[in-house]
């Protein structure tokens, strides 16, 4: 099927599919050209509206469930209507307060955070999502202890004065001077850096330092560096609340999608891969349905955006998973509302 825009769309069938998307969205039931022609100021006939919706469901934005005489928005159709459709409106007022009452800054900003997965769930009938900030330590200094022939205690010291430490296999005729040597390197070229910048900064560095360094320590330092940037604690975390309000009437017609959401949900890797992906934007983004492969069998969608720490970084990602009938024009301000305040109160 080929993709459309709105401007591909005759007056008449761009507000009929509005109408038809917005019927949908609010009651989540297939609508019919009676309904349309109720709902629109449009001076159609029924019989002339039915065949504006054949149309639309012949070039993919519309379709007909079972024999249903009504129809409902594809994936493509509400990708259509989110990208050149959809009018939001700021939070109420009452929503805002609702959201900072639950982001004060007082405690810790782990209680903030999964405070905000759990308004935003409130607030949406949704399930909440917080992918929580990557603790990014800043080094200060690098050591290496050997322990034995073969291993080494590789010790990590942070700007903030936290200490962590790895055991590291060592190459056979390993020489303490060499360790030495490549803990200098590490702290007097890496110190300042977070280990992430550390990374990428390291080729440069030893290429730049290849008459400086010995074989045996480059690849201590390699190894130092890798300690670290490949360790599993370095996952970003996923804070999930309110998946019983994916449960409700509407639901209950269709638990096998229910079932298979929740099961997604339960692999919390693979869902903050996908928020992670929303981390690069500047803007609430939209994943609907099986435009992402995590989501193709339970039909769901997730509205996310970024929230930001010291100097405006991307430190993590707020938003909301539901079904892909979702009332966008209220729950994406309010997601982007959430994703302020959280920035606010990390600054």
């Amino acid at each position: 099927m080929m993709a459309h825009s709105i401007i591909d769309l005759s007056d008449r069938a761009r507000d009929i599919f509005r109408v038809v998307v917005e019927a949908y969205l609010d009651a989540g039931q297939p609508v019919g050209s009676r309904t349309i022609s109720r709902l629109s100021t449009l001076n159609l006939s029924p019989a002339s509206i039915r065949n504006v919706m054949q149309d639309l469901e012949e070039v993919g934005l519309l379709a007909a469930p079972h024999t249903s005489a009504g129809r409902i928005p594809t994936e493509s159709g509400l990708r259509l209507f989110v990208d050149g459709m959809l009018q939001a409106t700021d939070p109420s007022e009452e929503e805002q307060r609702a959201i900072e009452r639950e982001l004060t800054g007082e405690g810790p900003i782990e209680e903030a955070l999964a405070g905000a997965s759990a308004v935003l769930s409130g607030l949406s009938a949704c399930a909440g999502l917080v992918m929580v900030p990557r603790q990014e330590m800043v080094i200060r200094q690098f050591s290496f202890v050997p322990l034995s022939d073969r291993q080494a205690l590789t010790i990590l010291v942070g700007e903030d004065g936290t200490v962590e430490n790895r055991v590291m296999e060592l190459m056979p005729g390993t020489r303490s001077s060499m360790l030495i040597e490549a803990a200098n390197f590490l702290t007097a070229r890496l110190g300042g850096l977070t280990l992430a910048e550390a990374q990428t900064r390291l080729a440069q560095e030893l290429d730049g330092a290849r008459h400086a360094i010995d074989t045996a320590a480059r690849a201590l330092v390699e190894n130092g560096i890798a300690a670290w940037t490949t360790d599993p604690s370095d996952r970003p975390v996923l804070i999930v609340r309110g998946q019983a309000n994916l449960i409700d009437e509407d639901a209950a017609a269709d638990l096998d999608r229910v079932r298979q959401l929740l099961d997604e949900l339960e692999e919390k890797s693979e869902i903050a891969r996908l928020l992670d992906r929303a981390r690069a934007g500047t803007s609430t983004r939209i994943f609907i349905g099986s435009e992402n492969k995590l989501f193709s069998l339970s039909g769901s969608s997730i509205i996310a955006a970024p929230y930001r720490g010291h100097g405006g970084r991307v430190v993590g990602v707020v938003g909301v998973i539901g079904p892909t009938r979702l009332n966008y024009a209220r729950v994406v301000p309010m997601v982007d509302f959430t994703a302020q305040t959280l920035t606010r109160l990390m600054q």
